[in-house]
């Protein structure tokens, strides 16, 4: 098993929030979410200890399997509970590009922060920064790798539809970035679309894990199988139970002896052994313990910004 991969990336950026707590602007449409109100000061106080006491579990997690990983700190200034998933605002290709992305909610917007482009460039090779948060003026959303699963080797962006992946943003960023968009409609047992792709998919080096049931269209869900398996991939399909325990919501990453799939210790459980095993010919399963966090309606996947730039 080769050590690398264009897929998995070998650094991440971890943002370690101090005033966390479930996005109420986020709710409507999150149907992970749990934003069950804050009854006191020293409720949310507590919250928040354990949400950074998580970030600071997996990054030491990650660290010690060979990631590298550069942790910034929100403390809160700007209000910015969702700041824990910075994947959303940003993205890095290889060839050193930045992408910065419109965010739907406005308290979100205040996640995107200078000081994280500017590591970017001064520890990594960054050739541009393509900002399309500009967008946000016109409604035209496209939230990073949370709205859109790439697939860096087949060059293709999978994207299901919804206000927060926008096909007008969608067709721009794969133009600039050389991808062909997928999309497609989702809905779940309540008839929901699916809020981020990034909580229903995961596209791994060797194998992709995806809730096929939730695309509506069966001619659509039947193409997307078949782009993944003639990309040579496994197909490993969830079902819902698995999807709501954020199984979907997987990264692998290179680490220092081989690949590994960074993900919830919640997701890792609903996997049966037949999926951990097809999981395990190519990478080794990184459970993490992140209960608080997936209050906000994302986990693993969503906590980690992948930095596919070359190192100075």
């Amino acid at each position: 098993m080769s050590l690398l991969s264009i897929q998995a990336p070998a650094a991440v950026v971890m943002i370690r929030p101090h005033c966390f707590h479930p996005n109420p602007e986020t709710a409507t449409d999150n149907a992970f979410q749990r934003s069950g109100e804050i009854r006191s000061h020293a409720e949310g106080a507590s919250l928040a200890a354990a949400a950074r006491d998580e970030v600071s579990a997996a990054a030491a997690a990650l660290e010690a399997a060979g990631v590298r990983v550069h942790v910034f700190d929100d403390y809160g200034e700007n209000q910015t509970p969702d700041s824990v998933f910075p994947n959303n605002w940003f993205s890095t290709h290889p060839g050193g590009h930045v992408a910065v992305y419109p965010m739907h909610s406005i308290n979100r917007r205040r996640e995107r922060r200078t000081d994280v482009i500017e590591m970017l460039k001064t520890g990594y090779r960054v050739q541009d920064v393509i900002d399309y948060s500009g967008l946000e003026h016109d409604d035209v959303f496209l939230e990073g790798t949370g709205a859109m699963v790439l697939d860096h080797i087949a060059r293709i962006a999978y994207a299901a539809r919804s206000r927060r992946a926008d096909p007008v943003a969608l067709e721009r960023f794969c133009t600039h970035f050389n991808f062909e968009p997928m999309c497609f409609d989702t809905a779940d047992p309540a008839g929901r679309a699916v809020y981020h792709t990034n909580v229903m998919m995961s596209v791994a080096t060797e194998f992709a894990l995806i809730g096929l049931d939730l695309i509506q269209n069966e001619r659509r869900r039947d193409e997307v199988r078949k782009r993944l398996l003639e990309s040579g991939r496994a197909v490993i399909t969830l079902d819902g139970s698995q999807i709501g325990n954020f199984a979907g919501n997987a990264l692998e990453l290179s680490g220092k002896d081989g690949r590994v799939l960074a993900l919830s210790e919640r997701a890792v459980s609903s996997l049966t052994a037949q999926q951990k095993a097809l999981i395990e010919r190519s990478a080794q399963l990184l459970p993490l313990r992140v209960p608080t966090i997936e209050m906000a309606g994302g986990s693993v996947r969503c906590m980690l910004a992948g930095i596919h730039l070359a190192q100075r």
